[in-house]
């Protein structure tokens, strides 16, 4: 159960809090706790007394993230309704209702309720994010006031508190540490840092001292990994880092993706365009009938006003909006199958025109899972497989290619079965993850999954611990006695070789005890130090056995030891994290590693991944310290020359992300912690992690990975490119429809010809082809070099000029067509009109429906696609025909459309001109295949920025 918020605004900061602010530079870590004790008039051993603690809470307020004061429903769902096109969508329906068209009134209202709701939906995350940033916090803590220890509820502590910290403890709030003994705490979610950092008591640090860099302070939205200790909180609700996060996530409004903002343009561009043409034709109607005053008088005005009227309906996409809706809804649950499930529907299409990734490192790129990668014994070096918590891998000797069998491996086994002794952590199964977790220290863990992998149970039967002396951060070691099954008893030790080596008097080499001599010694320390190049973390693990009188550890109980060996282990890369990063690249997106990690552990999982490299940014590290020292300016002039950042924060992240889209760059951001939410909120596209991710981070993103996978983020984004490549289909089959029936209309007005089609005919063409067959080109699937080509230029226009031409070519070669037949028709004798019409309006229907076969691509013919490779476009045509014949054939509708006479013969005619779009579209892309030997299924790009190589 979370804290609950607090809505009201934040009360005042007391004269103590003020007084502290004034002495708050240097910051917390950068003080000597004596001051900070003075300036906070608290005790370090007894606490503040129950008095003292309610009159602080009463003035500073509560240890909860507050919230900004809520928007009434009713003006957020108003503000739905103030885009452009929205407008335009309400006054198409308004026509339609006056023209009795009660049907596409009735759709046209629907559009725009599912937008507005889509919208309220959309702007309704930002409390979501909030309010999932609250849970994180601890709802209990343990206190001393007055001396006496209490537990507390969380939102009660306030500064100068005393608090007590156990192992599994969330930490309540920020606070400088006091006493700690062996304290590791788990700062994961805020730093990025995969491993718990050790935590002690130290003197002022450095003002400019990275958050993960500070051993004497603990931090709200953290967890204690291992050890105990006691604190002084010294910030608490938002006043704390995770309270500076909450007003980064408060601050950063989401933007419009690319999609809505090209609809919106290209929406107000047709809207001119169409009522501009419109406005044309019915001037020329009404001086062709002798003027306002003769049409007025005759009635002609009505019909032209209301073909008017009708024209403006279809030509204005209206349906537009729903069939951008379906389609990506159709993409979502296409995606939803590749293991991405997208929050917000235009992120489906923003993924596809990503030119940037920005992923976090641990549990993105990394499992998140310590692994032991490396042994070294006094005779061997063996190489560990498998990744994670999972306890399945093999033992390779350095060099070797083929697994060895351990069993011999007398040095090797003594080693691990030491390693397995030495520790508090266990393995356990998770259903819900189909995989393994770790009780524990995370390192810890990585030794029993080890131990587990060489056939060594972690839970020996007969073996019993008589008593440990745990990790201390001055000691650096651990240490563990054991009574075995025989009754003998062995000391277990590990820790950092520089802390183990000393007390080693010898080494296991072969199985026999040798003497440890200076060289070995020096050769082990450098052995350490090469693995611990590689970003690996270094263990020493030894042992001895102890006299059988010795009950209780003494001061020389760790010496005398027999050294066993070093075992390196790091957070890995995942599997498919390398070759994603190179589909990146062949794809022409930029993959950039973000992480709070140390700068080696990222150079070194950088280098494995490809990411560090001469041709991308090189092995070049740029640390959160670096980015301090430059302004926002100086940081995009060089940011896509780095390839890694390490050490960073919140702040430093959104930084990155926001220097990126300066460049006009669409930037993707992944990560898990709360440490990634602002910068996951600000992208284009955010992702978070579903398994891993924090609940903070999945309301902030527009997308959450179900598999934590990083290359499934590729598959996202093949989706979206072949989503877009859809929309551009669909939009180009509904323009130059809708621009073929104005220009119709323009060229009968010019040539001072009667309209070839009635009010009702337009508007059922409009219905009959725009909706169906728009909607099922749709299902295309992707095209085979979708992830060769490179991104779309961020600022391109749905339209692009080529594009626009063609659909005006199109477009007017429909018109072509259908003008002709009614003028052979007509034939100038006004008898023939209504005949004429009605032809004319089975023509425009066919042609336009045989059209879409023409967009499914632009290159490739339908018949090397297969007429049968989209099903849902076949029947949405063939129930559209179906549709039209019904129009013209059924005496009981035939009145309705105003077709007054049957098609006969003529059908013949309709057919046959029907085909000559179709016919002429396919005949081009046969023509361009021959002259050209790299087609492409888009047309030339204009103005594309070069991807950095």
């Amino acid at each position: 159960m979370g804290i609950p918020f607090q809505v009201s605004p934040q009360p005042p900061i007391s004269t103590l809090e003020s007084a502290a602010a004034e002495t708050a530079s240097p910051a917390w870590h950068a003080r000597r706790l004596d001051d900070i004790l003075l300036d906070l008039r608290t005790d370090a051993e007894v606490g503040l007394d129950a008095a003292e603690a309610a009159d602080r809470l009463s003035l500073q307020g509560g240890n909860i993230l507050e919230q900004r004061p809520a928007e009434p429903r009713w003006r957020a769902v108003l503000r739905q309704f103030q885009e452009f096109v929205v407008w335009i969508l309400i006054a198409a329906a308004a026509l339609s209702a006056a023209l009795g068209d009660w049907a596409d009134a009735a759709a046209i209202t629907a559009i725009v309720i599912v937008n507005a709701v889509i919208g309220f939906l959309q702007e309704d995350r930002a409390m979501r994010a909030l309010a999932a940033l609250e849970r994180l916090s601890a709802p209990t803590a343990v206190a001393v006031r007055a001396g006496t220890r209490l537990v507390i509820p969380a939102r009660t502590l306030v500064p100068g508190d005393r608090i007590e910290l156990a192992a599994g403890d969330a930490v309540p709030a920020d606070a400088r540490l006091v006493v700690a003994h062996g304290m590791r705490v788990q700062e994961a979610a805020l730093t990025g840092e995969s491993e718990p950092v050790d935590k002690q008591p130290t003197g002022p640090l450095a003002d400019s001292t990275p958050l993960g860099d500070r051993p004497c302070m603990v931090h709200a939205g953290t967890t204690v990994a291992s050890g105990r200790g006691s604190a002084i909180v010294v910030a608490t609700g938002m006043r704390t880092e995770l309270g500076r996060i909450a007003r980064l996530l408060d601050h950063g409004g989401p933007e419009s993706t690319p999609l809505q903002r090209r609809l919106a343009e290209l929406g107000r561009l047709i809207v001119v365009i169409c009522l501009t043409i419109v406005a044309l034709i019915m001037v020329l109607e009404i001086a062709r009938g002798g003027g306002p005053a003769a049409m007025w008088r005759s009635g002609g005005i009505t019909d032209v006003l209301l073909r008017a009227v009708s024209l403006a309906v279809a030509a204005v996409p209206e349906g537009l909006p729903a069939v951008v809706t379906l389609v990506l809804a159709m993409g979502l649950q296409r995606m939803v199958r590749r293991n991405a499930l997208v929050r917000r529907l235009p992120s489906v299409e923003t993924l596809g025109s990503v030119t940037v990734i920005c992923s976090d490192k641990t549990g993105t790129l990394t499992r998140n899972e310590m692994t032991v990668r490396e042994i070294l014994t006094a005779g061997d070096c063996y190489r560990v497989s498998g990744g994670g918590y999972l306890p399945l891998g093999d033992f390779h000797r350095l060099g070797g290619a083929a697994p060895i069998d351990v069993s011999g491996e007398i040095d090797l086994l003594a080693l691990l079965s030491t390693a397995a002794r030495c520790t508090n952590a266990t393995l356990q199964p998770t259903a819900d993850r189909d995989g393994w977790r770790v009780v524990g220290d995370p390192t810890e863990g990585a030794l029993v999954v080890a131990a587990l992998k060489a056939g060594l149970g972690a839970n020996r039967e007969g073996e019993r611990v008589e008593f440990e002396i745990p990790f201390d951060a001055d000691r650096r070691r651990m240490s563990v006695a054991t009574r075995l099954p025989d009754g003998s008893r062995s000391l277990a030790v590990k820790g950092a070789p520089e802390a183990v080596l000393p007390r080693c008097t010898a080494e296991l080499r072969n199985g026999a005890v040798v003497p440890l001599t200076e060289e070995r010694r020096l050769a082990i320390l450098a052995a350490a130090a090469s693995m611990a190049e590689r970003a690996l973390r270094v263990l020493s693990l030894a042992f001895r056995d102890l006299p059988g009188n010795q009950d209780v550890p003494s001061d020389d109980v760790e010496g005398g030891l027999v050294h066993l060996g070093l075992a390196g282990m790091i957070d890995p890369p995942r599997d498919e994290a390398a070759a994603a990063v190179a589909r990146c690249r062949s794809a022409g997106i930029r993959p950039v590693m973000i992480t709070g990690d140390h700068p080696a552990t990222a150079l070194a999982i950088g280098r494995e991944l490809g990411l560090a490299d001469p041709l991308h940014g090189g092995d070049r590290v740029v640390t959160g310290a670096d980015l301090d020292r430059i302004d926002d300016d100086m940081l995009a002039a060089s940011i896509d020359q780095i390839a890694i950042y390490a050490r960073v924060s919140a702040e430093h992240k959104l930084r990155i992300v926001r220097g990126w889209q300066r460049r006009g760059d669409v930037v993707a951001m992944t990560g898990d912690g709360i440490n990634d939410a602002p910068a996951v909120r600000a992208a284009d596209i955010g992702i978070a992690m579903g398994i891993a991710g924090t609940d903070v981070t999945k309301e902030a993103s527009d997308m959450v990975l179900t598999d934590d996978n990083f290359a499934s983020i590729v598959g996202a984004v093949e989706e979206g490119r072949g989503l877009y490549d859809n929309i551009g289909k669909f939009m180009h089959y509904l323009l130059a429809c809708n621009a073929a029936e104005v220009m119709l209309m323009l060229v009968a007005a010019v040539a001072g010809w009667p309209a070839p089609l009635a009010a009702i005919q337009i508007l059922w063409l409009n219905l009959v082809t725009d909706g169906l067959p728009a909607l099922a080109l749709g299902f295309e699937p992707p095209e085979p070099d979708i992830m060769r080509r490179p991104p779309r230029p961020p600022r391109e226009q749905l339209i692009t000029p080529l594009r626009g031409l063609m659909i005006l070519i199109h477009g007017l070669l429909i018109a072509a067509v259908v003008i002709t037949v009614f003028r052979y028709q007509w034939r100038g004798d006004d008898s023939r009109l209504p005949h004429a019409r009605a032809v004319t309006f089975c023509t425009a229907a066919l042609a336009q429906l045989l059209f879409a076969i023409g967009c499914r691509s632009g290159s490739t013919t339908a018949w090397r696609l297969g007429l049968a490779s989209n099903p849902p476009l076949l029947l949405a045509l063939l129930v559209s025909m179906l549709l039209q014949l019904t129009a013209v054939s059924l005496p009981i509708v035939r009145p309705i459309f105003e077709v007054g006479t049957t098609i006969g013969a003529d059908w013949l005619i309709v057919l046959a001109a029907a085909v000559v779009p179709l016919a002429v579209v396919e005949l081009s892309k046969c023509v361009r295949r021959w002259v050209s030997s790299s087609p492409s299924d888009e047309p030339p790009r204009i103005d594309h920025p070069r991807i950095p190589d």
